[in-house]
């Protein structure tokens, strides 16, 4: 498997799979710091079917120290991160050749690593963290991305829903969503665009694994297969773990406290993503408006170590949704959740993407409080026990013991992993 980004979600499939002792996992990594394999072994259910694998992650000119993910570096450092994951071809490629492996599973990022699969023999997935509609935006085939000729070079062209997407929705990009997306189009400084990278992955594997279900995602999901004429998995909602963790912590016994004196309920959970950074400005409106709105809230910043995905999080405890996207790929979460009226999104200047105290505020008592907004409240309830019945068909339980709103950092990092199924032999 191949992780760019970050590799708890797909650590979480790991998990779950291995607990059901049905396939043999090489876990490869790229390994700088013994932090590492502190994190792997808190957050995944070692077990004997599992074995880490370390591979020397190259040095890159302007790439940080010890930095091995995105969650590590500042926007503009991320392109050498890239270049150095690049790096990694040649010892993968001995690795694999050498171990056989049935299966690999990658991120976005290794845009050689099918080529690579192909040649061995060996059969891929890409796995993707985004949504299925993120992914049907790029189109039918792959050929637009890889040879430059998709013709939605305006950001004004972005902002409809493509001609391919046959069924009612409205879901598309915002102007200044589109123009961020536009700039990926531009060679960075690993040399690679990220849409070619993109183009790559989905045009090479051999099955394509979302982080969605079929009942959060029905039509995407239909839509991105039909597409790209392969076999589309929808992972569905990873297990809940317990905590290895030991003692009591003290943060979240304050925290519980706290909580408890509250009316149910009432409470604002904010939580942007474990990678995000929001500038100043935005920081103050948001805090503004949660004053504005008299409720009580409590703020994860960059809630790292247990979080896979706020939205699905919030969903599966019947928690109505005020969304304020930041990342490319949360509005399009945020317009497939607004058009399901399990919540709604914080209104904002089109152009620039900015917003407003007030409209923090009221949107906030809209979804929280107002009578108006007791629509969302009860579809968000609904769609809780869509999620339970599908946890409890798919073997998972959702534990709600193990919850905690903590603001703890644990750093992430980027790793590389295959997967191998268990021999008959």
């Amino acid at each position: 498997m191949a992780c760019f980004r970050s590799y708890n979600p797909i650590s979480r499939a790991r998990q779950a799979s291995s607990s059901k002792g049905s396939q043999d996992l090489l876990y490869i990594y790229s390994k700088k710091h013994p932090t590492f394999t502190n994190y792997i072994y808190l957050q995944i259910n070692l077990t004997p079917r599992i074995n880490l694998v370390s591979l020397a992650l190259p040095h890159v000119e302007n790439l940080p120290n010890n930095a091995e993910a995105t969650a590590e570096l500042p926007f503009d450092k991320i392109p050498y991160l890239k270049e150095a994951y690049d790096g990694l071809q040649d010892s993968l490629f001995h690795f694999l050749h050498s171990s056989s492996p049935d299966w690999i599973i990658f991120d976005f990022a290794p845009y050689w690593l099918p080529e690579i699969a192909t040649k061995l023999g060996i059969s891929s997935v890409f796995f993707s963290i985004f949504n299925a509609w993120t992914i049907s935006f790029s189109g039918p085939s792959s050929s637009a991305m890889l040879n430059g000729d998709d013709p939605r070079t305006e950001p004004q062209r972005l902002t409809v829903p493509p001609k391919w997407v046959t069924f009612p929705s409205k879901v598309a990009f915002r102007i200044h969503e589109a123009k961020r997306l536009l700039d990926q189009i531009e060679v960075n400084s690993s040399g690679v665009t990220d849409v070619f990278r993109w183009g790559s992955v989905l045009a090479g594997c051999d099955v394509i694994a979302v982080r969605s279900c079929l009942e959060l995602e029905a039509d995407f999901l239909r839509l991105v297969e039909d597409l790209h004429c392969k076999p589309v998995i929808p992972v569905g909602l990873p297990p809940s773990t317990q905590s290895r963790e030991s003692g009591v912590d003290e943060k979240w016994v304050t925290i519980s406290e706290w909580l408890d004196k509250q009316t149910q309920g009432s409470v604002v959970y904010i939580a942007f993503g474990s990678e995000l950074t929001i500038n100043q400005n935005e920081i103050t409106e948001l805090a503004l408006g949660l004053e504005l709105s008299g409720l009580p809230f409590f703020w994860a910043l960059r809630n790292q170590d247990d979080s896979v995905s706020s939205v699905a999080e919030a969903l599966s405890f019947g928690i109505a949704l005020m969304m304020l996207p930041f990342a490319i790929d949360q509005g399009s979460i945020a317009r497939v959740f607004e058009e399901k009226k399990v919540g709604i999104e914080v209104p904002r200047d089109e152009q620039d993407g900015s917003f407003t105290r007030n409209s923090v505020a009221e949107s906030l008592r809209l979804v929280i409080v107002d009578k108006e907004g007791s629509a969302y409240r009860e579809n968000a309830k609904q769609q809780m026990v869509t999620l339970l019945i599908i946890k409890k068909k798919s073997g998972t339980s959702s534990n709600t013991s193990n919850v905690k709103l903590k603001a703890k950092i644990i750093g992430r990092h980027g790793w590389l992993a295959g997967i191998r199924l268990k021999s008959n032999q």
